[in-house]
């Protein structure tokens, strides 16, 4: 489901404890006046846009500390997206609102329909490549970008998560593809790990930060808007 008109922006303090999100790796965004900001992904993104979903909050953080800039939040997240579905709809979904910051939390279909059905997924490379024009492209426009690392499927300890191996490699082109176009990283897989380690001893697939080990729960969705606005706005 799309969501196009404008939200009802309701001043609500982010409170997250004991969730403490990971620094970006660059000078975190200046946020100015009219500022029109953008969230591209996938169906966690659309998900984003629930009452107590990321995008919501780091909206509703924004609005409440920012009163005076008149910052507006665009949800742009569809379920099943993939790097090379955020390319087909650059135009549509984000070029054409004119945004003047695009956050692209991506890699997670890229990966796991990768791994039911090699056709499905995305190769590393038209990964790494898709990436970099999207990010050229909002940049050739006037935009900024932050990119997020894709996060978790299942959170079991470290490395015994089947997709795990995977996973990493494919955050560790969005790190370098971030690096490379100057782009704030919001590094949401690590942030994700060095949550997990200390919030399963039980190692459970499930219900720590998620609620079908991909989809965001409210635990989740804290962790990201908070990892997100110390990239933005810290």
């Amino acid at each position: 489901m799309r969501i196009r008109s404008p939200w009802l922006v309701v001043a609500i303090p982010l409170l997250v404890v004991g969730l403490a999100p990971a620094a970006p790796e660059k000078d975190p965004v200046a946020l100015k006046k009219g500022e029109r900001i953008v969230f591209l992904g996938d169906s966690i993104t659309e998900g984003g846009i629930r009452p107590k979903g990321y995008v919501t909050l780091v909206k509703n953080a924004l609005a409440e500390k920012h009163q005076d800039l008149g910052i507006e939040v665009i949800g742009a997240g569809i379920s099943g997206n993939k790097v090379p579905d955020l390319q087909r709809r650059l135009e549509k979904d984000v070029l054409k609102k004119k945004p003047t910051l695009v956050v692209i939390y991506i890699g997670i279909n890229d990966v796991w329909h990768g791994e039911k059905d090699p056709a499905r997924g995305t190769p590393k490379e038209k990964f790494e490549l898709g990436l970099k024009e999207i990010i050229g492209k909002i940049q050739a426009a006037g935009g900024r970008v932050v990119l997020c690392t894709p996060t978790v499927i299942n959170e079991k300890k470290v490395g015994t998560n089947k997709l795990d191996t995977l996973l990493d490699e494919y955050a560790n082109i969005s790190r370098g593809v971030a690096k490379e176009t100057d782009s704030p990283l919001c590094d949401l897989r690590k942030a994700f790990l060095d949550h997990l380690a200390k919030a399963n001893p039980e190692d459970k697939e499930k219900g720590i930060l998620t609620t079908d080990g991909v989809h965001l729960n409210d635990a989740g969705n804290k962790l990201v808007a908070e990892t997100i606005l110390a990239a933005i706005d810290p």
